[in-house]
């Protein structure tokens, strides 16, 4: 079984940045599971500048919804990030919500049993302005469900404030 960090908090709050000196200070090759599709140039833009944050140390592996065919036993990897791998699956079942949980916790079931150290980071959607179309919403539920059955795994919760890591858990 994975030993998870799972690592939340709003846009911008330093998820990501945080989540990079985790991995770094855990190994001296940490591997990079990058979720995102790129749905647009704006969204190309944003992937470019977390590129350009990361050094040769890190080895990168692209993987937009099937996380489990990978080995990456006795390994530290930085998933990045969960909402963009619930993206692709809502989409790809049609923006059916329990469908979409169902098939993503599945995958994450089997993902999370390789022995590996796993540095999760999501986005903590339910403290914002409240969605205002039915699509949105029942993203923002996926999300937090999702979130919860994650968390719940982790042996390490944080919580991103302005920068700054809150642990808890």
């Amino acid at each position: 079984m994975a030993s998870i960090t799972f690592i939340t908090g709003g846009a911008r709050s330093g998820k990501s940045s945080f989540a990079q000196r985790l991995a770094e200070a855990q190994s001296g090759k940490p591997v990079y599971l990058a979720t995102a599709r790129i749905w647009d140039e704006d969204f190309a833009q944003r992937v470019k500048r977390h590129q350009d944050d990361r050094d040769q140390r890190w080895q990168t592996v692209e993987e937009e919804k099937n996380l489990s065919k990978h080995d990456f036993g006795g390994q530290t990897v930085l998933l990045d990030c969960i909402t963009l791998w619930l993206t692709n699956y809502f989409h790809d079942c049609g923006y059916q919500l329990e469908e979409a949980l169902e098939a993503a916790k599945a995958e994450w079931t089997q993902f999370a049993e390789q022995e590996m150290n796993l540095i999760v980071v999501s986005n903590e959607l339910g403290m914002g302005v409240h969605p205002e179309n039915e699509m949105a919403r029942k993203f923002a539920d996926l999300q937090g469900w999702m979130n919860q059955f994650v968390a719940a795994q982790a042996d390490t919760v944080y919580l991103m404030v302005s920068g700054i890591p809150v642990k808890i858990k």
